[in-house]
């Protein structure tokens, strides 16, 4: 059985106090409806992954970095390390986000060093892949998404696989309230499955999680989760509410 994975990436919002309340109240209502067959992440900023580390422990949700740099230590300004983030008790990193692709240049091979440098670190992984409106409509999905996990993933062994999720997020979907129908999700999961299945073998494109990120809320988590290929989701803006990540959760524990 695939690993079910619900994970929140808070991107650049909330304060530590703020975080502090969220995390308590998601924790709340956790406990009083506990999570019995998947995983839950959250990936708040990095100022305040030490702080969420702390409340969350022992309460069966995990914790995850946006983003890592690339080498283990050195005069990198402003950068924060694979060593780092564990420091702080998160024990996933999410790398190859669309906004990092678009805002900060990220490309291919810098994707697949950051990867490595996590994997080296015994960092578990969130692999985003995913397309832009421009290449969905000139029917470009299944080469970018083929291409950017070919790349992402290329010479790793079974055994670190065994470390990585993917999560497809289509660009025209994220922060839009745009989402793709179920069955466009499915269509580009099952996709990546065989992408997999052609670089590695079947046993890694029946037991990788896919995720789907691209305005996954309570109303339609449902749907989306019930499609024989999504294993979860990476949300965005419906985890910055305890109330709204939690039926999230929920409708993953009444699908899965």
């Amino acid at each position: 059985m695939r690993k079910k994975i619900v994970a929140g990436n808070w991107k650049m919002f909330k304060t530590n106090s703020e975080a502090v309340r969220l995390v308590q109240s998601l924790r709340t209502r956790v406990e009083k409806s506990p999570v019995k067959k998947n995983t839950v992440i959250v990936c708040p900023p990095y100022t305040a992954l030490e702080k969420v580390s702390g409340i969350l422990q022992g309460s069966g949700i995990q914790v995850g970095a946006q983003n890592l740099f690339w080498e283990e230590e050195g005069a990198y300004t402003g950068e924060i390390s694979a060593k780092m983030i564990k420091s702080t008790g998160a024990k996933w990193v999410i790398i190859g986000h669309s906004e990092r692709r678009r805002y900060f240049k990220e490309d291919e091979n810098l994707i697949h060093r950051k990867i490595q440098i996590a994997l080296k670190n015994k960092l578990k992984v969130i692999f985003c892949v995913g397309e832009t409106l421009e290449e969905r409509e000139e029917n470009l999905t299944k080469d970018i998404v083929g291409n950017q996990v070919e790349w992402g993933l290329k010479d790793f062994t079974h055994q670190q696989l065994n470390q990585v999720v993917i999560a497809y997020e289509p660009v025209w979907a994220i922060g839009t309230g745009k989402t793709a129908t179920p069955e466009q999700a499915q269509e580009v999961h099952a996709f990546i499955r065989d992408i997999l299945n052609a670089l590695f073998d079947d046993t890694v494109g029946r037991n990788m999680t896919i995720l789907y990120g691209g305005s996954v809320k309570p109303q339609n988590a449902e749907g989306l989760f019930q499609q024989p290929d999504i294993d979860g989701g990476l949300i965005g803006g419906a985890c910055l509410k305890a109330d709204s990540f939690h039926r999230i959760i929920k409708a993953a524990e009444k699908v899965y």
